[in-house]
């Protein structure tokens, strides 16, 4: 588990898949991300219940849930796939919308970013998303990630061609943006 001063990051339980199907149901988070809403309660449980047994230093993809510390609300979840034999990782993230543009995510992201580069000792961390996905790019761009580029139309993503905007940070980079000299 993994902590900030206003989240818990930690590993889903079956007790979350409800809240699960219903932020990842909206039109509006479910827009730029794999899956197509409504997300079925059937669809989280299974995404819950794969997790379980998940090991976040290993491999692959790993999803941690978001809990707000002041009332124990499930608020969205940030995903991490660690890959390179474990010496690189990619992000992705998403927040329920009412609790979007508080902060949460970017809190959520630095403190993983902190954990992976600084913690673990990994070498990078990167980002892809949709091109239009403006508030993810500056999210990205708060976190401390710098843009590396612009892939024109490279993904065929939910019917049609989408440029993918790449983001990342290297651990050399992210010791400098802590360091206030």
């Amino acid at each position: 588990m993994l902590e900030t001063d206003r989240l818990l990051l930690r590993r889903f339980r079956a007790d979350d898949a409800p809240v699960v199907a219903a932020y990842r149901s909206d039109p509006g988070v479910a827009r730029y991300q794999s899956w197509e809403a409504p997300f079925p309660l059937a669809a989280a449980e299974a995404f819950v219940a794969g997790l379980a047994g998940c090991d976040p230093r290993d491999e692959g993809w790993f999803q941690y849930a978001l809990e707000r510390r002041a009332d124990g609300a499930l608020i969205g979840d940030i995903g991490v796939r660690r890959h390179d034999e474990g010496r690189q990782a990619e992000i992705g993230f998403t927040l329920a919308t009412a609790f979007q543009r508080r902060g949460y995510a970017t809190e959520a992201v630095r403190r993983v970013v902190e954990y992976l580069l600084i913690e673990e000792g990994l070498h990078r961390v990167h980002a892809s998303l949709d091109g239009r996905n403006a508030r993810s790019a500056a999210l990205l761009s708060r976190a401390g990630f710098r843009r590396e580029g612009l892939e024109l139309q490279s993904s065929w993503w939910k019917g049609e061609w989408t440029d993918d905007l790449r983001y990342a940070v290297l651990a050399s980079e992210w010791v400098r943006s802590l360091d206030p000299a």
